[in-house]
């Protein structure tokens, strides 16, 4: 190769390398990170991992475009501040569970769980089908939020208990966490009602703050150590029979993002639903088996606690009917939750207890 020729390919090769390396700062540009917020501290069973699986979806399915920054309470807000922070743009979106905020709206409560509500089927049959995520992007309106579900822990357990639960008269004076809906009906019925942040859970019970408490079931129970402070566990519970969580976006944020993202967000949060309930399901009965072995002892709420639990329920839905949109929801609700059942109980509820007495499984 002649002195010019070398230096004509030079040329076309130093422009090539320029291209090359001009095009990096382009592809970093045209990422977006959004900061989510959240109330589940770092590694907590079935939360936290919905959370973080959530995250990850977004980041794979977007190519690395779209990536969210995930912070655990106390590393920007505070667990149960998540809201405010979202809905006034200090962040862009957080991941939850929507009753905590029934201050702010009672139909907050109907995006995870009410007493006597949806099964986890059920719940994503209405918000789906239904038009659950309509209603959840009319509330979020209200406080700049568009509404997404992220997540779905299934059914959750009664709780950990010092002491059996003999009657409905247990609960007077009692000090037990629950929230949403479900603490203020065990308010009527005379409890202590505390609404405390995951994290803290364990200190509270341990302490006495706490006479009892609920949180998700068995897998998630087992990993934060209820079972060193408490031998009674009552399995079932009324207050959410399907505990969907949140994923909720500042709408000036989602207004902005491209329609691509948009679907990505949209898409991973029904992913993550999916995932979030096979986890539990399928870790629970194991986990379960493992309280039993430390000496917990399981048990049901007696036919008469359940009443009790329906009536105070009911009580509590109605005084929340002067709220418009509320009745609006609850209506919603309870019309695809009749529709819904019509045919579950006929055919999985059935299947299940031919299937329990044939095969004893």
């Amino acid at each position: 190769m002649d002195r010019r020729s070398f230096l004509r390919a030079s040329t076309v090769g130093a422009g090539a390398a320029a291209a090359t390396t001009l095009a990096t700062p382009l592809v970093a540009q045209s990422t977006r990170t959004l900061t989510m917020v959240t109330s589940w501290p770092r590694g907590f069973a079935v939360l936290d991992d919905a959370a973080s699986y959530f995250e990850t979806m977004v980041r794979e399915m977007s190519g690395g475009s779209l990536v969210i920054d995930k912070k655990a309470p106390g590393e920007l807000v505070g667990a149960f501040e998540v809201f405010d922070a979202v809905s006034s743009g200090q962040a862009d979106l957080y991941h939850s569970a929507d009753y905590y905020f029934i201050g702010q709206h009672p139909g907050y409560a109907y995006f995870t769980a009410v007493p006597f509500g949806g099964t986890a089927q059920e719940v994503s049959n209405w918000y789906y089908h239904g038009g659950g995520e309509e209603l959840h992007d009319e509330l979020g309106s209200i406080f700049n939020l568009k509404g997404l579900i992220a997540g779905n822990s299934g059914s959750q357990s009664g709780g950990w208990f010092r002491n059996e639960i003999t009657s409905a008269d247990d609960f007077n004076g009692l000090k037990f966490r629950m929230p949403g809906l479900g603490g203020q009906v065990l308010t009527k019925m005379g409890a202590s009602v505390q609404n405390i942040p995951g994290g803290e859970l364990y200190q509270a019970l341990s302490s006495g703050a706490l006479d009892g408490l609920e949180w998700v079931g068995p897998m998630a129970d087992e990993r934060a150590g209820f079972q060193e402070v408490a031998k009674v566990y009552y399995t079932a519970g009324f207050h959410e029979p399907g505990s969907a969580l949140a994923a909720n976006v500042n709408l000036d944020v989602w207004n902005e993002l491209s329609d691509q993202h948009k679907a990505i967000l949209r898409y991973a949060s029904m992913a993550t639903t999916q995932f979030q309930l096979a986890e539990t399901l399928a870790n629970n009965g194991a986990a379960l088996a493992r309280l039993q072995a430390q000496g917990v002892k399981t048990l049901q709420f007696s036919d008469d606690v359940w009443d009790a639990f329906g009536a105070a329920s009911k009580e509590v839905m109605d005084e929340n009917m002067n709220d418009e949109l509320f009745a609006k929801i609850r209506a919603s609700f309870e019309e695809s939750l009749a529709t819904s059942a019509a045919w579950i109980n006929k055919s999985d509820g059935y299947y299940v207890e031919q299937r329990v007495r044939v095969l004893g499984q």
